[in-house]
C-alpha cells in the first residue's frame, strides 16, 4: 500500500521532481503528515518532496517542540548584531537630532564626526534608521523632478568666490506673542552661503532697511553683486530699470543689481532654502517680543555660520570658507563720475530731466542724482546711472525703451 501511494504521488522514479519551496507551510504540513504516518523513512519522504535530510529533520524537530506554531516563518535577522549601534550612542544622536531638529543624517553625522572624532559613529544610513525608528524623521513626498521650464529666465552671475553676490529678502512676515509684526530682513553670501544678516524690522520700507545693510557693509565690505527679487524695497515696477530709492544707493557704492524673474522665487533658491530653515527654528512659534525674537534669529546665525554642516559646502560650515571683502564701506557714498562725451543731466526733484527745452520723467528714486546720456544712434541715447545703463532713450518720439 505505500509502495502504491508513492507511486501515485510522486510517477516513477525517473520523473523530474520539483522540490517544495520552504516558504509554503501547506507543503510542510503534507509533509509532517506523512511523516507522523509511519509510511516513510525520512530518507524516502525527502527524496519525495525534493528536499534535503537536513531541512527534513528541522521541521519534524519544530513540530515536536512546537507543535502548528512551528511550521510558520521565520525572521531571518540575526539575534545579535555585531555592528548594532549602542545604546548611549543612539541616545546621543537621539538628544543632538532634538537640540538641532532641522539637521538631517548627514548633517548630524559630519558634526559628530568632526567635534567627537574618538568616537566610531554610525553611518548617516544607520543614523536615518535610528532617527525613524524615534520617530523623529517627518515623511514627506517625494518632489517632482521635472525639469524647469524653458521660458524661466536664468540668474547669470555664478558666485565662485565670497562676496562676489550677496543675496537678500524678506522673510515672509508674522506678528510676535505682544501682536506686532516682524518682517525678517536677510542678507546672505551665496558663495559660502555665510549668513550676513537676519534682522527684524516693522516693515519693509526702504529707509529703514538701509541702515541694516549699511551695518553689513561697515562690517563686511561690499560685495560685487546684490541679487534679490523684485518686490519693495528692492525695486519699483513703476519706474526706470525698476529703480528704487534702496537700489539707488547700491548702484552709487558700484553694486551691481541683478534680479530673480518675477514669479521664480527658485532663481534664488539657496536663500529660500535658507529661509525654510529660519521659520521652522525661530518663528515656529514666535517670541514674546520683538527683542526676544532678534535673540533667536542672533543665535539662528550663530548656529547656522558656526555649527550647521552644509553637505553642498562638503559638510564644513559657511565660517570656514567666508573672508570679508576686500573693498570698504565709504565714509560717504560717492557720487557717479561720466566720461567727456556723455550729456550729463541733473534730476529733479519730480524725477524729471530737461531735455531740448522740455522735460522727461526718469524715476523720484534718482531725484537730487545726475545721469549720463550717450548717443548710441543718430537721435537715440543710451542713459545710464554710474555705469549702470538704465534705458534707451528715442529723442524723436521722446520715449523711454528697456
Amino acid at each position: 500500500m505505500g509502495n502504491s501511494s508513492a507511486r501515485e504521488y510522486s510517477g516513477s522514479k525517473g520523473d523530474a521532481r520539483m522540490p517544495w519551496s520552504e516558504n509554503s507551510q501547506m507543503s510542510r504540513c503534507r509533509f509532517v503528515a506523512e511523516f507522523d504516518s509511519c509510511l516513510y523513512t525520512m530518507t524516502e519522504l525527502c527524496e519525495r518532496h525534493g528536499i534535503s535530510r537536513k531541512t527534513g529533520y528541522k521541521w519534524a524537530d519544530r513540530v515536536a517542540r512546537e507543535g502548528p506554531e512551528g511550521l510558520k516563518d521565520r525572521s531571518r535577522a540575526p539575534h545579535l548584531s555585531p555592528s548594532e549601534t549602542s545604546t548611549e550612542i543612539s541616545e546621543r544622536l537621539v538628544a543632538l537630532r532634538r537640540k538641532y531638529p532641522s539637521w538631517g543624517p548627514r548633517k548630524l553625522a559630519a558634526w559628530l564626526w568632526k567635534h567627537e572624532p574618538e568616537t566610531a559613529w554610525p553611518a548617516a544610513s544607520t543614523i536615518g534608521g535610528i532617527l525613524k525608528r524615534e520617530g523623529l524623521v517627518a515623511l514627506s513626498r517625494r518632489p517632482s523632478c521635472r525639469p524647469p521650464p524653458a521660458s524661466m529666465v536664468r540668474i547669470r552671475t555664478e558666485a565662485t568666490t565670497a562676496n562676489e553676490v550677496w543675496t537678500s529678502d524678506f522673510k515672509g512676515q508674522f506678528r510676535t506673542g505682544d501682536g506686532i509684526l516682524c518682517y525678517p530682513l536677510t542678507v546672505v553670501d551665496s558663495f559660502s552661503r555665510f549668513v550676513l544678516v537676519v534682522y527684524g524690522l516693522p516693515s519693509v520700507a526702504g529707509d529703514g532697511a538701509w541702515p541694516v545693510y549699511e551695518r553689513a557693509f561697515r562690517e563686511y565690505g561690499l560685495p560685487v553683486v546684490m541679487r534679490t527679487d523684485n518686490g519693495a524695497p528692492f525695486a519699483s515696477s513703476s519706474a526706470i530699470a525698476g529703480l528704487s530709492w534702496l537700489s539707488v544707493r547700491w548702484l552709487k557704492l558700484g553694486i551691481g543689481l541683478e534680479r530673480t524673474a518675477p514669479a521664480h522665487p527658485e532663481q534664488n533658491g539657496r536663500h529660500e532654502r535658507m529661509h525654510r530653515t529660519l521659520k521652522a527654528e525661530t518663528a515656529r512659534p514666535p517670541a514674546a517680543n520683538g527683542s526676544s525674537q532678534q535673540e533667536r534669529f542672533d543665535q539662528f546665525r550663530r548656529v547656522y555660520n558656526e555649527q550647521r554642516p552644509h553637505e553642498a559646502l562638503l559638510q564644513r560650515t559657511p565660517s570656514e570658507l567666508y573672508q570679508p571683502a576686500v573693498r570698504p564701506y565709504p565714509k560717504r557714498l560717492p557720487k557717479p563720475e561720466y566720461p567727456g562725451h556723455y550729456e550729463v543731466r541733473y534730476v529733479h526733484q519730480g524725477g524729471e530731466i530737461k531735455w531740448q527745452g522740455g522735460y522727461l520723467f526718469l524715476s523720484e528714486a534718482l531725484r537730487g542724482e545726475h545721469v549720463g546720456l550717450e548717443e548710441d544712434d543718430d537721435g537715440v541715447w543710451a542713459v545710464y546711472f554710474g555705469s549702470h545703463r538704465l534705458a534707451r532713450f528715442d529723442e524723436r518720439e521722446r520715449k523711454l525703451y528697456g
